[in-house]
């Protein structure tokens, strides 16, 4: 049987099992064609509720269990990432519009997540502390208890088991809440593995849905803890609900990530790099390169050599052709960057390529003469979409890519690399890559972003231990304390 057989998960969700929900279904659409391919369970709030109470009382069994099992069941998974990569990534493919490269990333880095969680099991849990009393003094780790997911649509896979694997490994239960459009790629396909990983019942339980779902989850008295990855807007309500529940939240936001090139930089390579940057899964990555800064002796050149790149990149459906681009996710994103670069010329932006699309398939799209009226230059735009902004010097570089509420990625291209890394320190991102695009991404790493971007690190290799677990102070006498009282 396949490991995604909809036999298994269709029109349900994963609660106890796979159970019928009582928020409805919700049909699973393939942006290519818009084609149903299949249906999910809608959680509501009442699903929420239940999920949570079992997710609750399965928790302290699994945190009692032996590291060393929960590091197993870890592996396991990563080992059926793998053997399963070719099926998810065709949900992939036809779910989120992936082209079959950006599909296989996501299974690799989902494996490589699960690996690095299983190594989390045997961390260290804490640490001695000295004491002027005569006793034993330790700071120790332990789960945080029910962890809240909640996950985009872009990079399903990833954006989810990212916190999902580490959570687990630390000992917490965990409530998935994919977005309903990828809800196959970015929840059945982490709860079917899990399930055949040997994951016990209740640790882990899957809630497809829209924002009413996400607010329920995030309210819920039994999840202690909360990982948002979504857009700022919707970062700011989840991080206030949860503050109002004093609760932590771990907000992974949006971004308009600045790539700066110098005018020593080599510029064949750096049309390249900005493609990539800029167009990688159509734009729709948090780190994408949103604006591209460069220098004014190599600035016409460097256009010449991206509107290029643009004009040659082969979009369409990655399902059925060998695209670079496939589709946006549905309608009202394709209105939404079109309509920002029509703006952005109408207030005198200039099109050097793209700025057209047929159904969900835009154009790449680089656009020059852009200013601060601009909103495809100063909003992130989410989409195939790379204003170009021309400098004269490097204060005016550093001042131009400190001028957004953002503070996610950055790239910088140059010759010269102690030069590129002065210049980061100047510039206050999450994520810096001299020599490289906006877009990267590994399971060791920390990741986050600042200000706009979100709440600092929290994802991540050891980052992930504070992330998911508590402090706790423990001492212990020989005997029994004397008091004068």
């Amino acid at each position: 049987m396949p490991l995604l057989d909809p036999a298994l998960w269709s029109g349900k969700a994963g609660i106890g099992g796979w159970t019928a929900t009582t928020g409805g279904t919700s049909p699973v659409v393939e942006p290519a064609t818009g084609d149903v391919l299949d249906h999910v369970g809608a959680a509501s709030s009442e699903d929420v509720a239940t999920a949570a109470e079992r997710a609750a009382a399965a928790q302290t069994a699994w945190a009692r269990t032996p590291y060393t099992e929960r590091a197993a069941v870890l592996r396991r998974a990563g080992d059926l990432f793998t053997t399963h990569a070719e099926e998810i990534q065709q949900w992939l493919i036809r779910e989120a519009g992936s082209i079959p490269g950006k599909a296989a990333f996501e299974t690799v880095t989902a494996a490589q997540e699960c690996y690095e969680a299983a190594a989390l099991a045997s961390r260290p849990l804490g640490e001695l502390l000295p004491s002027a009393e005569p006793r034993l003094s330790m700071a120790r780790r332990i789960p945080a208890g029910v962890v809240g997911v909640i996950a985009p649509f872009n990079v399903p896979l990833i954006l989810a088991i990212r916190s999902v694997a580490p959570a687990l490994a630390l000992g917490n239960t965990v409530l998935l809440k994919p977005d309903l459009r990828t809800a196959v790629s970015g929840g059945v396909a982490i709860m079917r593995v899990f399930e055949e990983a040997g994951l016990p019942a209740d640790v882990l339980q899957l809630l497809p849905g829209g924002a009413d779902t996400g607010a329920a989850l995030v309210v819920a008295p039994q999840v202690r803890v909360i990982s948002f990855t979504g857009s700022t807007a919707a970062g700011r309500k989840v991080g206030a609900a949860a503050a109002e529940h004093l609760k932590r939240a771990h907000l992974e936001l949006g971004g308009n990530s600045a790539l700066i090139v110098l005018p020593d930089a080599d510029l064949e390579r750096a049309a390249s790099t900005a493609a990539w940057g800029s167009f990688f899964h159509q734009g729709q990555v948090c780190m994408t390169t949103g604006r591209h800064l460069v220098h004014a002796s190599v600035a016409d050149e460097y256009i010449e050599r991206l509107a290029d790149k643009a004009d040659h990149l082969p979009v369409g459906n990655p399902a059925k052709e060998q695209v670079a681009l496939g589709p946006v996710i549905d309608a009202g994103q394709r209105d939404k960057i079109h309509a920002l670069v029509r703006t952005s010329v109408e207030r005198g932006a200039r099109l050097a390529a793209g700025g057209t699309y047929q159904d969900l398939f835009y154009r790449p799209t680089v656009l020059t003469h852009v200013d601060d009226r601009s909103p495809a230059y100063t909003e992130e735009v989410f989409g195939p979409v790379a204003p170009v902004r021309v400098y004269s010097d490097l204060d005016e570089a550093v001042a131009l890519a400190t001028a957004t509420p953002y503070g996610l990625s950055l790239g910088i291209l140059t010759s010269d690399v102690m030069r590129g890394l002065e210049l980061a320190e100047r510039i206050p991102t999450g994520l810096v890559h001299i020599n490289d695009q906006t877009v990267n991404d590994e399971a060791v790493a920390p990741f986050g972003g600042v200000a706009g971007s979100g709440t600092g690190a929290r994802f991540g290799g050891a980052a992930n231990i504070e992330a998911f677990t508590e402090t706790r102070w423990i001492t212990a006498r020989g005997t029994q304390a004397h008091y004068p009282f």
